[in-house]
């Protein structure tokens, strides 16, 4: 068959899709008539300085958290798409390379949601080989799947006509589910920003199929957290069944070990690591049995496992009520900035304190080595951000990003100004083995980023570029 006829049954099939979308929808809301889905309403959170405001505008892309392996999780949602006349998909395609240059050079995973492409807003064919081809192997290398959720004929025809170019390697990363509630094994499902025409698509294609589907699965009564319960647990949990400690045990081992042979390797934080091996580790800290991650030969893993904890806390270690507080980072004067960060953390319940600056004490130490290890204060918020802070219901907004990612930044790059208000604490945390920050802290005024990496007996960094955050601002 020549690419002219895929391109017609491609063609064909798409409408065929809009027809049984339109017809399943009809079926529940008789009244209703078939009709482009209404575009996303702007994200507060979007100036509209942003380079891609309209595009953006739209909330095609968002950034979701992580995946339960630790990767950063990016949606592209096509019922957001406006009719092509209203869009430019070249624009479109700057503004997709230009989200995903943020995460690259780390594991990352794409959930594509196919319901609500239709004849009006899809993209040439010919716009989607060349898209293909752009995306050189730095985009490809570290993406680790692609979640196509609603997949339809037109989805296979495409693959077909795209095969030639599309390498074997890059296909096992690809997983087809034809239900949302499949999602979640894979991914932190409430933390996915899914749009109501998915949802209520989703809804009238299991109802539909209701009588072929296995009946459901009953989700078990929640069992209470064994006493050496490490990971899902509260911090007051935690200090209450280890003796007092503030700082957790998990936190406390994989820091040590990390300290000791991981602050030189390259990328550290930035790779994930088998799922079977983490969750076999996770169970044996839960069990109370000793880890040795020696045992593993896998540096990156003890780093996912301390990412792990920290995600699968109940509450972020920054509390979801300072969440409004850190989006509002970007508007303050900068020379300002460290002296808010301090502010705001000053709120925080004394035990969220202890271990915030343990963790970034740590981190600190790590920017320090940014010549061997390639992260520096940037690079470390960009994994941490939503690791510390998220809010309490749905997803950060890939604008919330920028704000998060700059406050992470700052209480690591001014360490010991930030944590300079709480001594006691400090001190409490320290006799329990906080890192020692290494390295002066210069002038607030001094934007993170702005200036070299510092450290003892140390030759002076040249300039490094604006940070992702910055750039946004």
């Amino acid at each position: 068959m020549s690419g002219l006829d895929l391109e017609e049954l491609a063609e064909i099939e798409l409408q065929r899709d809009e027809e049984e979308a339109a017809a399943l929808g009809a079926a529940r809301r008789p009244s209703a008539a078939p009709s482009v889905a209404p575009p996303a309403g702007p994200d507060p959170e979007l100036s509209t300085n942003h380079p891609f405001y309209d595009v953006a505008r739209h909330g095609i892309l968002q950034v979701a958290g992580e995946d339960r392996f630790g990767r950063r999780v990016i949606t592209f949602c096509c019922c957001r798409m406006p009719p092509s006349h209203e869009l430019n998909h070249r624009r479109l395609l700057e503004y997709l390379k230009y989200t995903l240059d943020q995460y690259v050079e780390s594991d990352y995973t794409i959930v594509y949601f196919h319901y609500g492409l239709n004849s009006q807003n899809k993209p040439s064919l010919r716009w989607l080989q060349s898209a293909y081809k752009e995306f050189d192997r730095r985009y490809k290398k570290n993406l680790k799947a692609l979640y196509v959720v609603h997949p339809t004929n037109f989805i296979k025809i495409l693959w077909t006509i795209l095969k030639p170019l599309v390498s074997h390697k890059f296909g096992k990363k690809v997983t087809y589910f034809n239900y949302l509630s499949e999602l979640r094994e894979h991914l932190k499902y409430d933390q996915l920003s899914i749009p109501q025409e998915v949802l209520r698509y989703d809804e009238e294609l299991r109802n539909l199929h209701a009588g072929r589907l296995p009946p459901p699965t009953k989700t078990p009564p929640p069992r209470p957290p064994l006493p050496t319960q490490q990971f899902g647990v509260s911090l007051q949990y935690l200090k209450d069944k280890n003796q007092g400690e503030l700082i957790p045990p998990v936190l406390r081992y994989t820091v040590t070990y990390l300290r000791e042979k991981g602050l030189h390797t390259e990328g550290l934080f930035r790779r994930s690591a088998s799922v079977q091996t983490v969750r076999e580790i996770q169970r044996l800290y839960n069990q109370g049995k000793p880890v040795n991650f020696d045992d593993y030969g896998d540096i990156h893993l003890p780093a996912v496992i301390l990412k792990t904890f920290l995600r699968e806390l109940p509450q972020p270690l920054l509390t979801f009520e300072a969440y409004e507080q850190i989006l509002e980072i970007t508007s303050v004067e900068s020379s300002l900035r460290v002296t808010c960060c301090r502010q705001i953390l000053q709120n925080l319940p004394e035990h969220n304190y202890a271990v915030l600056s343990y963790l970034m004490g740590f981190l600190h130490e790590v920017s320090q080595e940014s010549i061997s290890n390639k992260m520096n204060s940037s690079n470390l918020a960009c994994v941490f951000g939503l690791n510390l802070i998220w809010p309490s219901q749905g997803a950060s907004s890939l604008s919330a990003l920028v704000p998060l990612n700059l406050f992470t930044e700052l209480l690591i790059e001014y360490y010991e100004k930030v944590f300079s208000g709480r001594g006691e604490l400090g001190a409490e945390a320290s006799e329990q083995g906080a890192p020692g920050a290494r390295g002066s802290v210069p002038n607030e005024g001094a934007a993170a980023g702005d200036r070299p990496a510092s450290g003892l007996a140390r030759p002076p960094l040249p300039p490094r570029p604006l940070t992702t955050a910055w750039r946004l601002l």
